[in-house]
Formats: C-alpha cells, sequence, structure tokens
C-alpha cells in the first residue's frame, strides 16, 4: 500500500508539474486577495494586524475551494478513477494518497510564502507564528474536508456551484478556531486550546474522511 501510495503522489505532483497553472491559481488568488486589502482599506499597521485573521483565512478558506474541483475530475474524465476502482488496494488509501497530494500542491505553498502575510499585514512575530501553526493544521482539514464534496459530485457537469455549498459548511469550524487562535496570539494570549481543537479536527478528518471519500466514488461512478 505505500508503495500505490507513493506512485499516486508521484503521478499527481508530475501532472500537477505540466499542468502548472492549476496549481498555481489557487495561490496566485491567495496573494492577490491579501494584497488588495492593504491596498483598499490603507496601510494602517494596527488596523490590518486586527483584521489580518479575517483576511489570511477567509483568503486561504476561498483558495482551497477553487483548488478543489480538479481534486478527481481530471480523473473521472479520463477514466483512470474507474481503474482506481479495481486496483487491488482499498479506495480509501489511495484517496488518502491524493488529498495529501492536493495538499501539497495547494496547502504547503501557503504556508511557504506565509513570510509575506507578515510583511503585507504587519504580523508581529506571536501573530506569525500562530498563522504559521493554524495554516499547518488547518489546511490538511481542509483538504480532507473539502475531498467528500469532490467525490459527491464529480460526476456532474457543472458541479462548483453545488461542491461550494457541500464543503463551506464543513470549513466553519476550522476558520472560527483558526481565526481566534491568531486573535489571541496577536493579544498575547496562550493558543493551546485553539490548536489542540485544530489538530483534533485534522486527526479526524484524515482518519474518517478516506473512508467516506471512497464510499461516494463508488457511488458517483455508479
Amino acid at each position: 500500500m505505500g508503495a500505490a501510495m507513493y506512485q499516486i503522489i508521484r503521478r499527481e505532483l508530475l501532472i500537477a508539474y505540466r499542468r502548472q497553472s492549476d496549481m498555481l491559481n489557487p495561490l496566485w488568488f491567495f496573494i492577490i486577495v491579501i494584497t488588495l486589502f492593504p491596498l483598499g482599506i490603507g496601510p494602517g499597521p494596527n488596523l490590518l494586524a486586527e483584521i489580518a485573521p479575517g483576511i489570511i483565512w477567509v483568503a486561504a478558506l476561498l483558495a482551497a475551494v477553487l483548488s478543489l474541483e480538479r481534486l478527481f475530475r481530471d480523473d473521472f474524465i479520463d477514466g483512470s478513477l474507474e481503474q482506481m476502482l479495481l486496483m487491488p488496494e482499498p479506495l480509501s488509501v489511495l484517496a488518502f494518497a491524493k488529498i495529501v497530494a492536493h495538499w501539497l500542491l495547494t496547502g504547503l505553498p501557503l504556508l511557504i510564502i506565509s513570510p509575506l502575510l507578515a510583511v503585507l499585514l504587519s504580523l508581529d512575530w506571536a501573530t506569525y507564528k500562530a498563522v504559521v501553526l493554524t495554516l499547518l493544521l488547518g489546511t490538511p482539514t481542509l483538504s480532507f474536508l473539502g475531498a467528500i464534496g469532490v467525490a459527491l459530485t464529480v460526476g456532474l457537469r457543472k458541479g462548483g456551484v453545488l461542491l461550494s455549498l457541500l464543503v463551506l459548511p464543513l470549513f466553519i469550524p476550522v476558520l472560527i478556531f483558526a481565526t481566534s487562535a491568531i486573535e489571541m496570539a496577536s493579544n498575547g494570549f496562550p493558543i493551546n486550546g485553539q490548536l489542540a481543537i485544530l489538530g483534533a479536527m485534522l486527526v479526524g478528518s484524515a482518519t474518517l474522511m478516506p473512508f467516506a471519500v471512497s464510499a461516494a466514488l463508488r457511488v458517483s461512478v455508479q
């Protein structure tokens, strides 16, 4: 199973390298949203620091929704998804590998450019550290939770709007606790509680969502 997961992740990374626009569009969207807020409301550091939690996580959430549709879409179109159903490895394991690859292509770049957020939004060190930790715990959770919506709508011709309606309510708890952690850190309070809840969400979604995704994919394909 480890070899199968490695091959799935390697395949996804190679496909993304050949279709770089699919990988870069959510990242550019995230950067543009973060850049426009200081230009629109002014460069005042106090105001930017106050609204930074909401800006960062709303942009990250929308970028995640923008990138989710292609998670299983291409595999469904070219028949690769049906071949995955026939492989001897459990479909839940293959779905887990697909979701991990999706996070490597969409969530990890957000962590890499996080120093840019500190500059644009005038974040201090404690707030910046909270941003990094919440992105590290929260973005994989978005990928796991969003995958169930993608699996349910993969067979629909125009499932983008329906996908958003399905996954946005699932994202709200992550948004609430992530923004709360950043806000608490900016005020000098400990954020261990919020990080623990985000970690629990990540562990729970990583454990349960691959099984739910595999069941949804079988229903969608059949």
